[in-house]
């Protein structure tokens, strides 16, 4: 395989998870303004909506958890692309 396409295949790797990582952080926001709902309950609707918000809040915790892995693998596959970049810039010319 080529140096240069060892590039190419970094730059579409950190392209494609970037991708995948700006859509969960806009379903991240989506789902957080409706945690940010305040509705006012008697005890027995409040009871039913406890579970919703637990269930919801579970949800964030799990995606915050992705987005770090995402936003961590994303940064590597952009500092490896620049590392072989760098290369390409000093050992081709």
């Amino acid at each position: 395989m080529n140096i240069s396409h060892a590039l190419t295949y970094l730059l579409m790797m950190s392209g494609s998870i970037a991708t995948v990582l700006v859509a969960l952080i806009i379903y991240g926001n989506a789902l957080s303004t409706r945690e940010d709902d305040e509705i006012y309950l008697n005890k027995t609707e409040e009871a039913m909506m406890a579970t919703e918000q637990h269930t919801l809040i579970g949800k964030m915790n799990r995606l915050a958890r992705v987005i770090t892995v995402l936003a961590v693998m994303t940064g590597i596959f952009l500092l490896a692309s620049a590392s072989v970049w760098v290369w390409i810039g000093l050992y081709k010319s």
